[in-house]
Formats: C-alpha cells, sequence, structure tokens
C-alpha cells in the first residue's frame, strides 16, 4: 500500500475518532438549548470538564496535522475526495457503536459516495 493513501487513511480515520468522541462527549454534556445558551458559562464548563471532548479534539488536531504531511506529498483533487470517507465510516461507526438509526437511503448515500472514492482512487 502507497505510503500516501495509509496517511489519508490514517487522517480520515483520526477525524472519525475525534467525531465520535465528541459526540460521545456532548451527549454528557446535554442538549444545548435555548437555556444553555443563556446560561453559556455553566455549559462551557461542562464542555471543557468533558473529558472525552478534550480527546475528540486531540484526535481532530492529529487528523489536521497528518493531512498536512498528506497535501506535501500528494495533489490536492486527488487527495482531498478521500476525505469523504469520513462522511461513510462516520455513518457506519455512528450504527455500530453510537446505536444511531440508519436509514437505507442513508446506506445507499454511503454507497455512492464510496463507489465516488474508488473512481477517484482509479485516475
Amino acid at each position: 500500500m502507497n505510503k500516501s493513501f495509509l496517511l489519508i487513511l490514517i487522517s480520515v480515520g483520526l477525524a472519525v475518532a475525534g467525531q465520535v468522541f465528541l459526540k460521545v462527549g456532548m451527549g454528557q454534556v446535554g442538549s444545548i438549548g435555548s437555556s444553555s445558551i443563556a446560561n453559556w458559562q455553566d455549559t462551557l464548563l461542562k464542555v471543557i470538564a468533558t473529558p472525552q471532548i478534550w480527546l475528540g479534539l486531540m484526535l481532530y488536531g492529529l487528523s489536521a496535522l497528518s493531512w498536512l504531511i498528506v497535501l506535501s506529498r500528494v495533489e490536492l483533487s486527488f487527495a482531498y475526495p478521500f476525505a469523504a470517507l469520513g462522511y461513510a465510516a462516520v455513518v457506519f461507526v455512528s450504527w455500530l457503536y453510537l446505536k444511531e438509526p440508519v436509514s437505507l437511503l442513508r446506506w445507499l448515500g454511503v454507497l455512492v459516495i464510496c463507489l465516488g472514492v474508488i473512481l477517484i482512487s482509479k485516475s
């Protein structure tokens, strides 16, 4: 496997993991509504005090750093479409790990994304 392709997958994987941890963390913080916005200081303190949010942000940061390495090695027009794999992976991980319902239409969208990435990877 090409090292650049592996780095792309690592970057996307880190971003997906970051999203999952952010979602788990915000599940602990709770829904942010108009009352949360009115008490924004309390809400901000809850967010800051949630370890999963910090982990999600760190994973996102690592994803960005690995993406910079990718951009230094390959054309943006080739690399960037692979970021769409993150959308597909988030749907899968959300369904598997977070037990979120995923409709057939959403799965078909994931399939279209994956087919598009396969076509681009052949170029």
